[in-house]
């Protein structure tokens, strides 16, 4: 069974979306992408799919309500930001899955939660429950409370370790590229996609570049390493474009699009 025939028999799926592929530059939501991407993971859970859906953009949406010129420096406005985007993020996912006949749950983490037992217990047991009960778990990392000692840095890394809390079988990254390319894109007309990546060694780590948006915390370095956690634990891992999320459907029909990791 190659890598992409596999990924057609997944149970459990975790997405990952970022800030830039919710939101317009000035940090507003983009409510007509978010009400696809909805819609396509209500329509895969009809199918059976038991979904959860990791994503950014607390911090980025409180900075566009809050009228704010950019995203702050300081660690309490960057707090204050966050708690007053994940209301609103959360209204809205919340709206939108049930007009889709489903339930939502909000379940913020930080760091800590992976790194002791009794706690990764927790939230392993939290997850199980949530999906056992039909849930689409919405998950962010805690971002109005954490500091840098509790905090993931990232919400690819996020994803990766809610994957293995949730035992899933594929992990899907969408982002603002297409894929992993073997140099920049945006530097070079001549930059090949990647279709397959059987294992992630330093020369692959490489090609990961620098960080990513001024709305977002990552860049395809964070995704590949959290596709080499995710990799670790037996997980499959997708990296595509949420551009249009409806080729969401192609990833789990097993067409070859963006960069699958074994």
């Amino acid at each position: 069974m190659n890598l992409r025939e596999g990924i057609k028999a997944a149970k459990r799926v975790v997405f990952k979306v970022g800030t830039s592929s919710l939101t317009y530059p000035n940090g507003r939501l983009n409510i007509n992408k978010i009400d696809v991407l909805v819609r396509v993971i209500a329509d895969l859970k009809n199918r059976g799919m038991e979904t959860v859906l990791v994503s950014s953009g607390a911090i980025g949406v409180g900075v566009g309500k809050l009228g704010l010129a950019e995203k702050p420096k300081d660690m309490p406005s960057k707090q204050a930001a966050a708690a007053v985007g994940q209301c609103e993020l959360m209204y809205l996912y919340d709206k939108l899955f049930s007009e889709y006949g489903h339930i939502t749950g909000q379940v913020l983490l930080t760091k800590d939660a992976i790194e002791h037992d009794d706690r990764r217990t927790n939230a392993h047991n939290t997850f199980k429950r949530l999906l056992q009960m039909g849930v689409v778990p919405i998950v962010n990392e805690n971002d109005a409370v954490s500091t840098e000692e509790i905090e993931f840095g990232d919400n690819d890394t996020l994803s990766a370790y809610v994957a293995t809390l949730c035992d899933a079988d594929v992990l899907v990254i969408l982002t603002d590229i297409d894929g992993l390319y073997d140099k920049n894109p945006r530097e070079h007309a001549d930059a090949t996609l990647i279709s397959e990546v059987e294992e992630i060694t330093d020369k692959i780590m490489a090609l990961g570049g620098a960080a990513g948006s001024s709305r977002g915390t990552g860049g395809m370095i964070t995704k590949l390493y959290a596709a080499r956690i995710a990799s670790a634990a037996g997980i499959r891992t997708v990296i595509c474009s949420a551009e249009d999320p409806k080729d969401i459907y192609k990833v789990f029909n097993g067409e070859e699009i963006g960069t699958i990791f074994r």
